[in-house]
C-alpha cells in the first residue's frame, strides 16, 4: 500500500475507534440539542401560518448564505421543487412572498441564535482545547460593502475620498472569536465613517461577552490605556501589539526589568478625557496602570500577563501568533461564504443579512467542532471550505438524519486536515491580470447618457 494511503487508512481507523468510545451526550448532540431547538422556539415572533413561516424563512436564508448563487429566486425555486418532491401543493416561484417573509424575520432572533450557538460551543469545548486551561478570545474588525442605494448611503456612507455616485456604502464589523472552536461569540456593526464606528467603540459595546479569566488578543488598534484598564478591572488579561504612538517612546531601560527587552512599566492616565467617556467614568479610571512591554517576533507587545516566570517571552510570542487565526476566520466569512459584498438594499435587511452569515458560519463551525471530537484533533486542524462543501451536498439528499448518519457525515469532515505551515509568507499581489476596462469615474446614469450620445470609447491598442 502507498505510504499516503496507509496513513489515511490509519487515520480513518483512529477516527472510527474514537467515535465508538465517544460519549453520545454533550458536544456531540449540540446540532440537534433541545437547548438550541428551544432557543429557536422561544425567539419566534407571533405569526400566522403562511407559505414561509419564520423557521422556513430562516432555513432558506441560511441556505442562501451557504450557496454560491445567493439569489432569492434560487431559494424560492428550491422551495417549490421541495414541495413538489414531498407531494405538497404547488407554490408560485415569484419571490415577493419570500422577500416579505425575510423582512418580517426579527434581527434579534437571528443575532440571538448566532450568539447562542457560539456560546454553546465554547461552554462544551474540552479543557484541552484551551490555553493553559484559560479561554482565549480573538478580536478584529473588517469592512463590508453594501449595494449603492440612498438608504444604505445615508446610514453607512461611503469613504470621503470617493466622489458621490462612484463609491459603495461601507460598514465596519468587529467580532470576538473563540480561539479553540473558532466560533463567533459576538459582533458589533457600525458605519465606516462617522461617530461610533471605530473598532474601539464597537469592542466596548461587547465587553460583557468576556468573562473573568479570559485572555483577549488583538492588534495595535486595541492597546490603549482605557481598554487595558477596563480589562484589568474585569480580571481579563490582554495581549496586544503596542499602540503605534507608543512604539517610538518605548524605553526598555526604564521600569522593572524582566529580561532582555522585557520589563514592567507604569503608565499614566491620559490627561484629556475621551469624548466617548463621561466625566464620572473618567474619574473612576485609576491614575496609573502597570503593564508589561516586551520585544518578540519583531514586534513590541504590551500585555497584562505580568509574571515572567509563569508566562515567558516565548509563551507570549507563541500566543500572539495565534491571532492570525482571526484573519483566516474573516477570510472564511468574506471569501468562502461571500459576506464581502452584501445583496440587501436597505440598512435593516443588510444588518439582518450579516447576522444570517454569522449564524451560518457558526453552524458550520459547530459541525467542525463535533467532527474534531470524533477525529481526536483540534477544530482548527479541519477545513472550513471542505465542511461547507460536504454540508451543501448533504442537505440536497437529507432533510433529516439520525445519529448514525450524522456520525458518518462528521467522519467525512474529519478526513481532511489543514496543514500546519508556520512562518508562511505570501505577497499581497494578484498574478492574474484583470480585464482592461477603464474605471468608472462619473455616476453611472451620466456615463450611460454619454455612451448613448457618443458610443463606447475605442479600446486602447
Amino acid at each position: 500500500m502507498h505510504p499516503r494511503l496507509r496513513a489515511t487508512h490509519h487515520q480513518q481507523q483512529r477516527v472510527r475507534h474514537h467515535a465508538q468510545g465517544l460519549d453520545s451526550h454533550g458536544f456531540f448532540n449540540l446540532l440537534t440539542s433541545p437547548e438550541l431547538l428551544d432557543s429557536v422556539e422561544s425567539l419566534l415572533p407571533e405569526h400566522r401560518e403562511r407559505l414561509f413561516p419564520p423557521t422556513e424563512t430562516l432555513s432558506l436564508f441560511l441556505a442562501q448564505a451557504m450557496s454560491a448563487d445567493r439569489s432569492c429566486q434560487k431559494a424560492v425555486n428550491e422551495a417549490a421543487i421541495k414541495r413538489l418532491a414531498c407531494g405538497l401543493p404547488n407554490c408560485s416561484t415569484q419571490t415577493g412572498a419570500y422577500c416579505r417573509a425575510r423582512q418580517r424575520l426579527p434581527v434579534s432572533m437571528v443575532s440571538a441564535l448566532s450568539r447562542q450557538a457560539g456560546r454553546m460551543m465554547t461552554e462544551q469545548a474540552p479543557r484541552a482545547w484551551q490555553w493553559r486551561g484559560r479561554p482565549v478570545r480573538l478580536v478584529d474588525g473588517t469592512m463590508i460593502s453594501m449595494p449603492d442605494t440612498p438608504a444604505n448611503q445615508k446610514c453607512y456612507p461611503q469613504p470621503n475620498s470617493q466622489k458621490p455616485g462612484l463609491g459603495f456604502p461601507l460598514c465596519r464589523l468587529v467580532g470576538i472569536v473563540c480561539l479553540s472552536s473558532a466560533a463567533v461569540l459576538d459582533a458589533a456593526i457600525g458605519p465606516y465613517n462617522g461617530k461610533g464606528g471605530d473598532e474601539q467603540t464597537l469592542l466596548r459595546s461587547m465587553l460583557s461577552t468576556l468573562h473573568a479569566g479570559d485572555v483577549l488578543i488583538g492588534d495595535a488598534f486595541y492597546a490603549t490605556y482605557f481598554l487595558l484598564s477596563e480589562l484589568q478591572r474585569r480580571h481579563i488579561d490582554g495581549v496586544f501589539e503596542q499602540y503605534g504612538a507608543r512604539k517610538r517612546s518605548t524605553d526598555f531601560n526604564k521600569g522593572v526589568s524582566l529580561g532582555s527587552k522585557d520589563h514592567l512599566v507604569e503608565l499614566t492616565k491620559p490627561v484629556r478625557k475621551p469624548r466617548w467617556m463621561s466625566q464620572e467614568q473618567y474619574d473612576q479610571v485609576p491614575a496609573t496602570l502597570t503593564v508589561r512591554e516586551l520585544y518578540c517576533g519583531g514586534k513590541i507587545m504590551v500585555t497584562t500577563l505580568l509574571n515572567a516566570r509563569q508566562t515567558s517571552k516565548a509563551d507570549i510570542k507563541q500566543l500572539y501568533r495565534s491571532r492570525w487565526h482571526v484573519e483566516l476566520d474573516i477570510r472564511n466569512l468574506k471569501s468562502t461564504l461571500g459576506l464581502e459584498v452584501l445583496s440587501c438594499k436597505t440598512p435593516d435587511m443588510a444588518i439582518k443579512e450579516i447576522w444570517v452569515y454569522l449564524l451560518a458560519y457558526n453552524l458550520i463551525r459547530l459541525l467542525m467542532a463535533q467532527s474534531a471530537l470524533l477525529g481526536d484533533c483540534l477544530p482548527r486542524q479541519l477545513s472550513f471550505k471542505h465542511t461547507l462543501q460536504l454540508w451543501g451536498a448533504w442537505r440536497q439528499y437529507h432533510d433529516e438524519c439520525d445519529e448514525e448518519q450524522l456520525t458518518s457525515l462528521l467522519l467525512l469532515i474529519a478526513e481532511q486536515r489543514v496543514a500546519d505551515r508556520p512562518g508562511r509568507i505570501e505577497p499581497r499581489v494578484v498574478k492574474r491580470r484583470p480585464k482592461t476596462h477603464p474605471l468608472l469615474t462619473q455616476p453611472r446614469p451620466q456615463a450611460r447618457r454619454k455612451v448613448a450620445k457618443y458610443g463606447h470609447p475605442k479600446k486602447a491598442k
